[in-house]
């Protein structure tokens, strides 16, 4: 299992120096962004030049060799947006990013996409996402089955066929505000589309949910949709939680007033957690890389990081010499 980081990090840094801070700190794989939220700076920063990155293996050779160089591999490419907004301009655009994401990673040999599952309007003349999470009264269930069967099913069907095509797997981030944001909605989804369709696990996102990480990416690896792991971490304030509950619609600024808010690894969660997290990564089969995503308000980017590295250093758990002993005969 490696230590990987989500370059974003250092999206104000060019491309060499963001890799050498990388290659510094002990992480052995990368994740880039392609466009949508997060951007695309470490690709050239818009669509034509991930498009021009596609095009021309020449370039595409020279940034194989910029992170291989330095010990580096590529874990995925990164397309977190909302191809399923009502706003159509935003959709395509969102749409355009995916599209190309996938493309450059079946073009450089990466096994998956990064991304979220969209959220639709709450009809066909709706100008916001309506994210639905209330049963009642009734025509919150009708709004979320219009979204499911007229927009999100037919689209993601479609984009099955483009990661069939392309040989890459579409790990969606399960992540509030979206249609899928618990195992059984992404499983919902992928059960309808096909197993192109996985997971990008972020435990960050389920603690405040009241989700259990362990027991979900337990459920998601039995089912063959676990692709692709972040490393980031929650902190639920007891007195605010206490006060209001969870559901916090606060500026993620407002630290001291907010329910919960996202820490460096170890700092939600303490280490025998995560060294626990990543014995059940093993358990189910899990070989692959634990991204670092750091958006910890109470400390500086490099900061963040070697904290989030030193705490994930003492929980991997490199892959067995041998067969373990219990499975002899």
């Amino acid at each position: 299992m490696k230590i990987g980081i989500f370059t974003a990090l250092f999206g104000d840094r060019p491309l060499g120096e963001a890799l050498d801070i990388i290659q510094a700190e002990g992480i052995e794989a990368v994740e880039f962004g392609a466009g949508a939220y997060p951007g695309s700076s470490h690709l050239g920063g818009n669509h034509e030049a991930v498009e021009a990155l596609i095009a021309d293996a020449g370039k595409r050779a020279e940034l194989v060799r910029e992170v291989e160089k330095r010990g580096l591999s590529i874990s995925a490419i990164s397309c977190h947006g909302n191809a399923l907004h009502p706003v159509r301009s935003v959709a395509d655009d969102h749409h355009r990013a995916f599209v190309n994401s996938v493309k450059l990673a079946s073009a450089l040999g990466v096994p998956c996409v990064n991304g979220f599952s969209g959220c639709p309007g709450d009809g066909p003349n709706a100008v916001n996402p309506n994210w639905v999470t209330c049963a009642w009264p009734d025509e919150y269930r009708d709004i979320l089955e219009w979204q499911w069967k007229e927009v999100a099913i037919p689209y993601w069907q479609e984009q099955h066929k483009l990661l069939e095509s392309h040989n890459v797997n579409f790990a969606i981030e399960m992540h509030p505000g979206f249609i899928c944001y618990a195992n059984d909605n992404l499983l919902r989804l992928r059960n309808a589309v096909g197993p192109r369709i996985g997971c990008n696990f972020d435990p960050s996102h389920l603690w405040w949910q009241g989700i259990d990480p362990i027991a979900a990416v337990r459920e998601l690896a039995a089912e063959g949709a676990l692709f692709h792991v972040h490393a980031k971490d929650t902190s639920i304030d007891p007195y605010n939680a206490g006060r209001n509950g969870n559901l916090d619609t606060k500026s993620y600024g407002d630290i001291l007033q907010r329910s919960w808010v996202f820490r460096s690894v170890g700092y939600g969660h303490g280490i025998e957690w995560w060294k626990d997290f990543v014995s059940n990564l093993r358990m189910v089969g899990y070989d692959y890389v634990l991204s670092i995503e750091h958006e910890d308000g109470l400390m500086s980017p490099i900061e963040g990081l070697r904290k989030a590295v030193d705490v994930l250093k003492q929980s991997v758990i490199s892959q067995p010499a041998g067969e373990m002993f219990w499975a002899k005969d």
